[in-house]
C-alpha cells in the first residue's frame, strides 16, 4: 500500500454540506419520484381506459372473462413496453434523474413482466374467443390469423418481441458489441409498430372518435418522437456542430492510450468530468463500431480527452487511431459527476481503466485540502493507468492517494488484494470519514459491488454512492 504524503492533522470535524448541494439532491430525488409516479399513472390510465369501455362489463361467462382479462393484460403490457422504450431513449430528464445505468437497469427489470403480460394477452384471448365460439385453440389461432384484419402483424410483433428477449440475454451473456445490441433492439421498435394496427382496427377500447383512441395515439407518437429526436437527431446535430477531430494520441500504459479531440464551440456543450459519450471514429476500420468511454480529463476549452485500454478487437484498433480522424458522438450521458455531490468530502475508488473518470473528477471537483481520498486498484503495477497524472493532481490539490496492487483472494470475495484483505483492511482503513463523504466507484461489476457494499456498511447513504455502468 502506497500513500501520497499529505499530512493528516488529526480528527477533522465533519464538513457542513452546502445548501446548494442539499437542494440539488432533493431536486434529483423529486425528479426520480415524479418519473416513477408518471409511470404508474400511465398504467392507471390504461386500466381506466379499459374500465371506461363496455368491455369491462364482459365478465358474465368464463369465455368473456378470459377475453376481458386478455385485453387488460395487453393494454398494461403495451403501456409498460412504451415506458421501457422511453427509459432507453436518452431523454435528458431521465438521464439527469436516474443516470444511464439505473435507467437501463429499470428497462431490463421491466422486460420479463412485459413479455409475460403480452403472452398472457395472446393466450387469454385465444382461450376466451375459443370458449365463446366453441372451437379449439388451434382453430381459433388459424381463424384469427386468416380472417381478422391486422392480426398477422400482431402475431409478427409478438414473435419479434420474443426474439428480442432471447437474443438480448445471449448478447449480454456473451458481451456482444454495441452494434449487435442496437440491431436486436431495432426489432423491438418493429414489434411495437407491428402491434399498433390491430389495437385500432380490432380493439373496442380504441374505437374511432373516442378520447381513448386519441390518448393512445398521442402516447405512441410521443415515444416515437423521443426516440427519433434524442437517439438520432440530437447526436447528428451535435456531431455536425462541434466537428470533433482527433488532435493527439499519447501512451497511457503498455496497452492503453489517451486520445485528445478538439472541436468548434465545445464551450457551449454542457458536459462534466466523469460523464461518458458514445464515440464513433470515422476511419476505414472503426466507423461501424461505437464505444462508450468516459472523459479522463476535465473538459477544457475546445478539448475532450478519453483514455482507452485495448481489451478487445475493437478497442485494440483504437490504440492506433491517427490524428485528423473525424469523430461522431452521442452524449454526454450519466450522472457520475460533481452534479450529484451531497458532501464536501470525496472518496474515489477506481480499478484498471476505471480510473479514467476518477482522474477527470479529481481535476474538476471542488474540495478542500485533506477532504479527498483516491484509491487505485490494479492486479499489477503496470495496470495503474494514468498514475503519474493522478499523482500530480493529488499532490497539487491536497488529496490522499492510496495504491493497491496484487491478486484478489482466491474466492474473489474482497475488492482488495489478498495481502491487504488478510490484514483486515476495508474502505474505512483509507477513509476514516467515509460516512460523511461521497463515494465514487468505477471498475468491474462484481468488484464495484463489493466496494459499494463496504461503503453502505460504513454508513454512506445510498444517494451518496455513485457508480455508473456503460450498459446498453
Amino acid at each position: 500500500m502506497a500513500i501520497q504524503p499529505f499530512p493528516r492533522t488529526g480528527a477533522r470535524p465533519a464538513p457542513r454540506v452546502g445548501p446548494d448541494r442539499v437542494l440539488a439532491s432533493r431536486r434529483r430525488l423529486l425528479r426520480r419520484d415524479s418519473l416513477l409516479i408518471a409511470s404508474w399513472v400511465s398504467v392507471a390510465i390504461v386500466i381506466a381506459l379499459f374500465l371506461a369501455d363496455d368491455v369491462a362489463a364482459g365478465f358474465v361467462s368464463v369465455g368473456q372473462t378470459l377475453t376481458s382479462l386478455g385485453i387488460a393484460a395487453g393494454l398494461v403490457g403495451t403501456d409498460l413496453l412504451l415506458v421501457m422504450l422511453l427509459l432507453t431513449a436518452r431523454l435528458p430528464v431521465i438521464d439527469r434523474a436516474y443516470g444511464h445505468d439505473r435507467a437501463v437497469a429499470l428497462h431490463r427489470k421491466l422486460g420479463k413482466p412485459v413479455l409475460y403480460l403480452l403472452l398472457s394477452h395472446t393466450g387469454l384471448l385465444i382461450a376466451g374467443y375459443g370458449m365463446t365460439e366453441g372451437i379449439n385453440p388451434v382453430s381459433e389461432v388459424l381463424t384469427l390469423f386468416l380472417t381478422v384484419p391486422d392480426m398477422p402483424l400482431a402475431f409478427m410483433g409478438l414473435g419479434l418481441l420474443l426474439a428480442v428477449v432471447v437474443t438480448s440475454v445471449v448478447a449480454v451473456q456473451r458481451r456482444f458489441p454495441y452494434e449487435a445490441w442496437l440491431g436486436i433492439h431495432l426489432l423491438a421498435y418493429l414489434a411495437v409498430l407491428a402491434a399498433l394496427p390491430h389495437q385500432f382496427s380490432n380493439g373496442a377500447v380504441f374505437a374511432p372518435g373516442t378520447w381513448q383512441r386519441l390518448y393512445w395515439l398521442v402516447f405512441y407518437l410521443a415515444v416515437t418522437g423521443s426516440i427519433l429526436v434524442f437517439r438520432i437527431a440530437v447526436p447528428l446535430a451535435r456531431s455536425a456542430r462541434y466537428r470533433l477531430v482527433v488532435s493527439g494520441v499519447r501512451r497511457a500504459g503498455t496497452d492503453a492510450v489517451t486520445i485528445t479531440m478538439s472541436g468548434a464551440g465545445l464551450e457551449s456543450l454542457s458536459v462534466h468530468a466523469g460523464q461518458f459519450f458514445q464515440w464513433r471514429f470515422l476511419s476505414a476500420d472503426l466507423w461501424w463500431h461505437a464505444h462508450p468511454f468516459s472523459l479522463s480529463a476535465a473538459p477544457s476549452a475546445g478539448v475532450l480527452e478519453i483514455t482507452v485500454r485495448g481489451l478487445g478487437s475493437g478497442t485494440r484498433k483504437l490504440l492506433t487511431v491517427r490524428p485528423g480522424t473525424k469523430v461522431v458522438v452521442e452524449g454526454p450521458y450519466g450522472i457520475f459527476s460533481k452534479t450529484v455531490r451531497t458532501s464536501e468530502r470525496l472518496v474515489m475508488v477506481g480499478a484498471g481503466i476505471g480510473v479514467a473518470p476518477i482522474r477527470s473528477l479529481l481535476e474538476e471537483a471542488d474540495f478542500a485540502p485533506g477532504d479527498a481520498t483516491v484509491i487505485l486498484r490494479a492486479g499489477r503495477v503496470e495496470e495503474l493507468y494514468l498514475l503519474a497524472e493522478i499523482d500530480e493532481l493529488c499532490r497539487s490539490r491536497g488529496a490522499y492517494l492510496y495504491l493497491e496492487t496484487g491478486p484478489r483472494p482466491s474466492d474473489r470475495a474482497h475488492w482488495l488484494p489478498a495481502a491487504s484483505a488478510d490484514r483486515g483492511f476495508s474502505l474505512l482503513s483509507y477513509a476514516p470519514a467515509l460516512a460523511s463523504s461521497d463515494a465514487y466507484v468505477c471498475g468491474p461489476v462484481q468488484w464495484s459491488a463489493q466496494v459499494m457494499a463496504q461503503a453502505r456498511a460504513a454508513g454512506v447513504p445510498a444517494e451518496a454512492i455513485h457508480h455508473e455502468r456503460f450498459s446498453w
